[in-house]
């Protein structure tokens, strides 16, 4: 009798989740998802859940849909970029400029002491001495790296007007900002400052000389991606994935926002910056991309409630400019959980996949502290948070029989005693940084190393 109730319970849980999506009589974009990390919560205590605000974008139907785009290509030129280096920067750059439309806007900086624009905003189609002004690109001098930014964000703004355009900086370095503004908080401010305007900046560091910090900073407060590549003959294959994404965005300044009802206290996003205050929690995107899922994960404390009781966690409401369709959109949709005393069930209701996303992202968090750690001589504490990380994440996977969350706890063991024993060299360093990014922003390409 005990089974039979259990899985009726799990059946109407079930039951009250198949129209978690939102619904819409227009051709969809986008479509939201609320989920829970389990759809059953353990009745009569205060419990922790994870909430998760899912985006799932569709690929336009014809590609010639998509939005058009003002690309500011910003590259290193200072003397550390001589030989192969600057030979496959230029590469990447034509592999860039190939797969624009005749409608795109481009530009093209060169930095090195100096900043200079070889060309300036411009349609792809009526430019002249594009591919010539690439292969002129020569190493020399230093390294003023956010005066190249500037530059690039200052061509985009003659287009920005134009609110059909993706506003993107690509931004190719392989040394240390030392001439003008050269700090990671710097950076980052000139970073949160374009992203207000809806201008993202991806930042593609090269070899192991670069400032990963800075560069991830930038890229993140920008909602730009970030690559590390060591190898300089991988850079056109991460140009044309770059360009994969900025040529195939669907929405732009989504704005994402959850209310929590009373006994629901949001405690904090993981892996994503956002603002909570009192009930309601809000974060902000610059853009979408089709074919791809976005999200954010927010910590919330259940108060008790009783075996039987269905309550609401969550109602999410995003709002949007749809760059398909161009016009702003809006969506809604909200979340109940129930409660049982059968752990049979509670188990039973988990949803895996928010799981294994809250592992990874919590795991990315813990790596950026222990960098930290790390650079102020902690290494032991650094393997330590690695460690009691695993350990819990190795408990929950092994309580819900996840085994995507037990491979992410599996992995990061060994992390943990190689930083106990060795600290962080600079190449791994690098990696951690350029991981940690790429997990956060839920970033579809990976570093190539």
């Amino acid at each position: 009798m005990k089974s039979f109730l259990a899985l009726s319970f799990i059946a109407v849980a079930l039951m009250g989740a198949t129209s978690l999506f939102s619904k819409s009589t227009e051709p969809e974009t986008i479509r939201l998802r609320v989920d829970v990390d389990r759809g059953v919560l353990p009745a009569d205590s205060t419990e922790r859940a994870v909430v998760k605000i899912g985006l799932d974008c569709l690929r336009p139907s014809r590609r010639e849909l998509r939005p058009p785009v003002n690309l500011s290509l910003v590259i290193d030129r200072s003397g550390s970029m001589g030989g192969e280096r600057i030979t496959r920067a230029r590469e990447a750059a034509i592999t860039a400029v190939h797969a624009l439309g005749p409608d795109d806007i481009i530009s093209i900086i060169a930095f090195d002491t100096e900043v200079e624009t070889l060309i300036p905003a411009q349609r792809v189609g009526r430019a002249r001495g594009l591919e010539a002004a690439i292969y002129g690109i020569e190493a020399r001098g230093n390294t003023a790296l956010h005066g190249g930014v500037a530059a690039g964000a200052a061509e985009l703004r003659k287009h920005i007007e134009d609110g059909r355009f993706v506003n993107r900086v690509i931004l190719l370095s392989d040394g240390l900002a030392n001439v003008g503004p050269s700090s990671p908080e710097e950076l980052g401010r000139l970073g949160l400052s374009l992203g207000k305007e809806g201008i993202s900046v991806t930042t593609i560091g090269l070899g192991l000389g670069y400032n990963e910090d800075l560069m991830a900073r930038l890229a993140q407060r920008s909602d730009g991606n970030t690559y590390f590549v060591e190898n300089s003959s991988d850079l056109p294959r991460i140009f044309a994935s770059e360009l994969g994404d900025v040529l195939n965005v669907v929405a732009r300044r989504v704005v994402i926002e959850i209310d929590f009802p009373e006994g629901v206290k949001p405690l904090n996003f993981v892996g994503r910056e956002g603002s909570i205050r009192g009930q309601h929690a809000e974060l902000t995107l610059s853009q979408l991309y089709g074919g791809q899922e976005k999200f954010a994960l927010v910590e919330v404390e259940v108060a008790p409630s009783r075996a039987g009781v269905e309550r609401e966690l969550a109602s999410a409401r995003v709002s949007y400019d749809d760059a398909i369709n161009q016009r702003p959109a809006t969506l809604a949709a909200q979340r109940k959980v129930q409660f049982s005393t059968d752990r049979v069930v509670v188990i039973k209701s988990a949803d895996q996949q928010v799981q294994a996303d809250y592992a990874v992202n919590v795991l990315a968090v813990a790596k950026d502290k222990a960098i930290a750690l790390v650079d102020s001589g902690r290494k032991e504490e650094a393997a330590g948070l690695l460690k009691t990380r695993s350990a819990e994440l190795k408990k929950m996977g092994a309580e819900y029989s996840n085994s995507a969350v037990l491979a992410s706890a599996a992995a990061v063991a060994p992390e943990a005693e190689r930083i106990q024993r060795d600290g962080l060299d600079n190449a791994r360093r690098k990696s951690y940084r350029a991981e940690s990014e790429q997990v956060k922003a839920q970033q579809s390409s990976v570093s190539s190393r």
